[in-house]
């Protein structure tokens, strides 16, 4: 008697034809009939249609599929049979059927269901087919994030989440309590990059980060997570070869490793190889503004730009574009001023096209100490907080150069979602922290 292979997962099936199989997962769904029952089960490695026939199985296994619901906890033994006409190419004749957990209620059933309510359930929600190949696609990106900077000699570091200061901002800090003294979460790892690209040369950051935007717009979530490389010596051109090589690297990774959840996205994969491919768009915030009013918006040299703006910068180019030379004013204090004119300051921006806006923000630094300290007091930031900052000018100061991309922005726009709370197992959003 051939005994069943028990550590093969759905996902290798169609490596093991002809072979007799044990599988455990959760039914999607199904339909039967009097004499077949056709079953799709799902083990979190893919989803396999389950072909059980009444004259092949046992009565208690055939009465186990007739009665098996939504989401049910089952073992099915079977043969793995190719078929290029079954999704994936593989099916699996049962000779064996049992559920391990019956399921009653289900609450989220094939009908359609609302945002909110599926909210709630988000720790349901993430079992459905679209939900899943977001988060494969953000697991992918995760790796291929890992993989461009190791692949490049680059050391990680992990920066604290609490700090005692705020780095870009100090209305969007959460505070807490730190033992007496005010401690905050960390809105960016950067600050304390800096010190250890001075020891190691390329480095990065990769981990949660807050920021308390009393903001519900799609793009924004309280809890997100945000790659930061700094480089030493590297000055502001490097750093837009860096930001643009970096983007294309990471569509390349998605197109190459995650074609089936693309397309139970229905992402148009056509597009993802222009972005992965073509030379980025470039212009400088000034010639943004010009465009920008030429397209009748109202928005003056010095402000900042909207989604809306951004939108429509992306729809001109068609492509990612990236935007540099900022008014220093509307900047972080940290930020190395043009040479040729002061009042620029050295950073970019990469926006998405689609609608999905800025993904990458950065900036070559300051390394003149003296600079660095007006900008200090200029923002009326507390100068002791920053004297650990500003040591890293007084001991081998130096040219470096660092940007910032949040994973869910960008991993929205590789899956087209319309909102980022979708790439991220539980989102954190304003008023909204359950489950």
């Amino acid at each position: 008697m051939t005994t069943a292979k028990t550590d093969i997962t759905i996902r290798h099936l169609a490596e093991h034809g002809g072979e007799l199989v044990t599988l455990r997962g959760w039914l999607e769904g199904g339909r039967s009939s009097g004499k077949i029952a056709f079953l799709k089960v799902r083990d979190g490695s893919g989803v396999v249609q389950v072909i059980v026939s009444r004259k092949e199985v046992s009565e208690d296994a055939w009465e186990a599929a007739k009665g098996v619901t939504q989401e049910s906890t089952v073992e099915v033994t079977g043969t793995v049979n190719l078929d290029e006409r079954a999704p994936g190419g593989v099916e699996l004749h049962a000779t064996e059927f049992s559920v391990l957990f019956l399921t009653e209620d289900y609450p989220i059933t094939p009908k359609e269901h609302g945002v909110a309510f599926l909210m709630e359930h988000r720790h349901l929600w993430l079992r459905s087919s679209r939900q899943r190949a977001a988060l494969r696609v953000r697991s992918e990106v995760c790796q291929a994030i890992r993989d461009f900077y190791y692949e490049r000699d680059f050391t990680l570091i992990d920066s604290p989440i609490l700090t005692p200061a705020a780095c870009e901002g100090t209305s969007t800090l959460f505070e807490t309590d730190y033992f007496g003294d005010p401690a905050f979460l960390s809105q960016s790892g950067q600050l304390y990059l800096e010190p250890a690209a001075a020891a190691l040369g390329k480095v990065y950051c990769f981990g949660p980060t807050f920021r308390a935007e009393k903001s519900k717009t799609r793009r924004h979530l309280m809890e997100f997570w945000m790659v930061e490389p700094e480089v030493a010596f590297l000055e502001f051109p490097g750093l837009c070869e860096l930001a643009e090589e970096f983007v294309q690297y990471l569509v390349g990774r998605v197109l190459e490793r995650c074609a089936t959840e693309l397309e139970t996205l229905e992402r148009d994969t056509a597009v993802l190889e222009r972005y992965a491919s073509e030379p980025f768009a470039r212009t400088t915030y000034t010639e943004t503004i010009d465009f920008l009013q030429a397209q009748g918006q109202e928005i003056a040299w010095g402000d900042d730009f909207g989604a809306e703006h951004e939108t429509l910068v992306g729809e001109h180019f068609g492509k990612p574009v990236m935007i540099t030379h900022f008014p220093s004013a509307m900047k972080a204090f940290y930020m190395q001023p043009d040479a040729d004119d002061p009042k620029l300051a050295l950073g970019l921006d990469i926006i998405a096209p689609e609608g999905y806006g800025e993904i990458v923000g950065g900036s070559q630094r300051i390394h003149d100490h003296d600079l660095l300290l007006r900008r200090i007091q200029e923002h009326e930031l507390p100068q002791e907080a920053f004297q650990w900052y500003l040591d890293v000018r007084r001991y081998g100061s130096y040219p470096h150069s660092g940007f910032g991309m949040g994973l869910e922005r960008f991993v929205a726009w590789m899956c087209k979602m319309s909102h980022v709370r979708e790439t991220i197992p539980y989102p954190r959003m304003l008023n909204k922290i359950y489950p």
